[in-house]
């Protein structure tokens, strides 16, 4: 009961008193150990308040089926559109949101339904599909300003989510001037994180394939 009652204490405290509070608990138990009293207690007490104040964060930072919160989700998306260029690390991703790289794996699928590195995939595929319809850069350079390492790289991932080499779904989107809907590949579902990549009228979209 009574360390019941330091807990409710403690959770009504801020995070440095908290702390405090902890840092006092374990002074008491040295001194105890040096009487030659038992601080076993004192020390249980202590660990279980430390539980808590961990256990706690955690606790609140996912909803309740697993996945990652809306501020997390759009701070997520905002980063990896902002750096979609360059390296994106799953550590560097986790650490926004000051989770384990473990934890935020599996949030970030059961959010997104891909892992970290497949959806960055996806993400600089769908990129690329809007860089090809609005504007007339060659693939080499739309590769690299999506995040793709060369034009190859850029072709075996778009194949792959497509069904078609980027040239050819280029052409045959220009060839049935869909130009003023050219807007939809760069919309985006904030609860998926997912923007469709654009195919012709009769060709029926495939699921993305990493």
């Amino acid at each position: 009961m009574e360390s019941s009652g330091a807990i409710f204490e403690l959770n009504t405290r801020e995070p440095r008193e908290r702390v405090q509070h902890v840092i006092a608990l374990l002074d008491a138990a040295v001194s105890e150990l040096d009487r030659g009293h038992s601080a076993k207690g004192t020390i249980l007490e202590a660990a279980l308040l430390l539980r808590r104040q961990i256990d706690a964060p955690a606790a609140g930072g996912m909803e309740a089926g697993g996945g990652l919160l809306a501020w997390q989700r759009r701070k997520i998306l905002a980063h990896i559109d902002s750096h979609i260029a360059g390296p994106i690390r799953v550590g560097e991703l986790s650490a926004l949101i000051q989770r384990s790289e473990a934890h935020f794996s599996r949030a970030f699928k059961h959010t997104f339904g891909a892992p970290p590195h497949a959806f960055v995939i996806r993400r600089r595929v769908e990129l690329a599909a809007r860089c090809m319809l609005e504007t007339d850069a060659c693939l080499s350079e739309i590769a690299l300003r999506c995040g793709f390492t060369d034009q190859a790289h850029l072709c075996k991932q778009f194949r792959e989510a497509t069904g078609q080499t980027p040239g050819a779904w280029r052409r045959v989107r220009r060839m049935h001037n869909f130009g003023s809907h050219s807007g939809d590949a760069a919309s985006v579902d904030m609860a998926t994180g997912s923007s469709p990549v654009l195919l012709p009228p009769h060709q029926a979209p495939r699921s993305i394939s990493l």
